[in-house]
């Protein structure tokens, strides 16, 4: 079976740093794949290139049996890769449901914007609306996004994010912020997303809830690979644990 995603010897420097070096792994579709580490192991750096808003020095990133090492953001969302960010970025004076809306648009082109003034309106904003009765928004449609809170703008994120149709979803950090409630609740719709098909890969720094959905356990440190496979075996390594303790454990970050 082709893997949904499958990273080979990527490595990317900035400077004198070496904030990647090397990372080879595959997820297979449907999978729900944990990557976690502690501060400045470089996940966020990873999701970006995985998301092609950075080039590796060298290594290959290939989504299904397409080498899409040299391929820009657009091009990878129309083969089924989506995104949501740490820190949530919808259109703040756009209604939640054109939100959702414009996002769909990058199905269709490079530019969300031209996209939206090509689609059929009744289709997409009734296949808007749908996302939204998913992620636990319905009602919100008329809304400003920019009048949520934190918790129901992450839930946009995740919308936004379903629009493009994705294969594969990255979330970097789709609990920060969250109150315990908010982000089990978070973390229940991603489960149902999961379990809806779409291959998962979480970055999250909340250990409690990582450890409860994920399957498998990708682990990150000073930008390499030292820990792959399942949650709790992966946890009882020593040089995952010692990564941890040394550097503030759970509550470290991308």
């Amino acid at each position: 079976m082709t893997a949904a995603l499958r990273l080979d010897d990527v490595a990317i420097r900035f400077g004198g740093v070496q904030a990647v070096g090397g990372v080879s792994f595959a997820v297979e579709q449907g999978d729900f794949v944990g990557l976690i580490g502690p501060n400045g192991a470089g996940k966020t750096t990873l999701i970006r290139i995985i998301a092609g808003l950075l080039r590796p020095d060298r290594g290959r990133v290939t989504l299904g049996d397409v080498d899409v090492t040299r391929e820009g953001t657009a091009a990878r969302v129309r083969r089924g890769l989506s995104l949501t960010h740490q820190i949530v970025r919808p259109f703040r004076e756009m209604t939640v449901l054109d939100n959702v809306v414009l996002g769909a648009g990058h199905r269709h082109t490079s530019s969300p914007f031209r996209a939206l003034a090509h689609l059929s309106r009744s289709d997409e904003a009734e296949r808007a609306a749908a996302i939204l009765a998913r992620v636990g928004l319905g009602g919100t449609e008329t809304k400003l996004a920019a009048s949520l809170p934190l918790g129901q703008m992450k839930r946009l994120e995740v919308a936004r994010a379903l629009a493009v149709d994705p294969k594969v979803i990255l979330l970097d950090e789709p609990l920060a912020g969250l109150n315990h409630t908010e982000a089990a609740a978070q973390v229940e719709t991603i489960v149902e997303l999961q379990r809806g098909g779409v291959t998962v890969i979480l970055v999250e720094h909340n250990l409690e809830q990582v450890m409860r959905v994920c399957r498998r356990l990708v682990v990150l440190n000073n930008g390499l690979l030292i820990g792959d496979g399942d949650p709790h075996a992966v946890m009882a390594d020593p040089v995952v644990h010692d990564a941890y303790v040394g550097s503030g454990g759970a509550h470290a970050d991308a």
